[in-house]
């Protein structure tokens, strides 16, 4: 084992320890966890969700209370994610957030080392989700998530993804990654998951788009604030992979060396294989990618709204 995977294991497991000594059955809770590294009958793992209900369960904040929040505003290239974990191991930090209008998946995740965890949530509208509850009841290998049926797959011990229904729109699944007895561990974040949504705001809005594109999603993602970047997207969604525009803001360099000259927004910008790249008056880089005329990048990234005032403060933090 490495020191990284050591000190990764050591986190969760002092973690789930000191959830254990805060539920009604503390003494079994921990007797269980110290069980880790066995394998665990089903009707044992069972019974530790279970206590990681009381422990893990927190009041609902209203959504349309939160959604008067300027922040929570929802627009196309400014996401609300409408679920957050009520519990996480510790050590683990957010690192990622992605959402979309219509049904573009919501996506959130947290990383310690190695480890990760993600939070996604998907529409009932989507053809590809659409069937979850019957995938559901034809899986053998089945647990409860507040009260509702859930499937676990990939459970390889350091890896296991569980898959519910939130309700009639939603379908909600919680990844776990390198981590050590992850089947219990994402049950317990699965068991702590709430309505309480968060917002998306980059510092990137699109402006005007070629004909027959739409705006797809927006993503923020980093360590923290310091290497923050923004992430635009939008496709015909008729052939999204091959009509897709990638607009993207950070503090790197695309690397310009040998590209061609090009006007941009005013000011000298740089063209080669299919990028667009110019950097902004703060110092930092605005790319814009896809297999689309020089013209139509070069005119997206014209159209590009700078947001002076994007939210970064939940990078890097461990809930939010």
């Amino acid at each position: 084992m490495t020191r990284s995977e050591h000190e990764t294991e050591t986190l969760i497991r002092d973690s789930l320890e000191r959830l254990a000594a805060r539920a009604p059955d503390g003494y079994a809770v921990r007797d269980a966890l110290a069980r880790a590294d066995r394998k665990r009958r089903p009707s044992a793992r069972l019974a530790l969700a279970a206590a990681a209900v009381v422990v893990l369960v927190v009041g609902v904040v209203a959504g349309t209370q939160l959604l008067t929040r300027p922040d929570l505003a929802p627009a196309a290239s400014r996401p609300v994610l409408g679920y957050s974990p009520g519990w996480l191991p510790d050590g683990f930090t957010e690192q990622y957030r992605e959402g979309g209008p219509g049904t573009t998946p919501q996506v959130r995740r947290w990383f310690a080392g190695a480890a990760e965890v993600t939070l996604s949530a998907y529409s009932t509208a989507d053809p590809e989700w659409s069937q979850t509850e019957l995938r559901i009841a034809s899986i053998r290998d089945q647990v409860l998530v507040n009260g509702r049926v859930a499937m676990v797959t990939g459970d390889t011990g350091t890896a296991a993804l569980i898959t519910w229904l939130a309700d009639d729109d939603h379908v909600l699944t919680a990844r776990v990654g390198g981590v050590p007895d992850a089947r219990v561990v994402a049950l317990w974040i699965a068991q702590g998951v709430t309505a309480t949504p968060v917002g998306v705001r980059g510092e990137l809005r699109f402006g005007p788009l070629p004909a027959g594109l739409t705006e797809r999603s927006a993503a923020v993602k980093g360590t923290g604030p310091g290497d923050a970047s923004t992430e635009l997207t939008a496709a015909d969604p008729a052939r999204p992979a091959e009509s897709a525009v990638r607009v993207t803001a950070s503090a790197g360099s695309p690397g310009v060396n040998g590209a061609a000259p090009v006007t941009v927004r005013g000011g000298q910008g740089f063209f080669a294989n299919g990028t667009v790249a110019v950097r902004l008056p703060s110092g930092r880089w605005l790319t814009v990618s896809g297999a689309r005329p020089e013209s139509e990048l070069v005119a997206v990234a014209n159209g590009v709204q700078l947001d002076p005032t994007p939210d970064y403060r939940w990078l890097g933090r461990a809930t939010s």
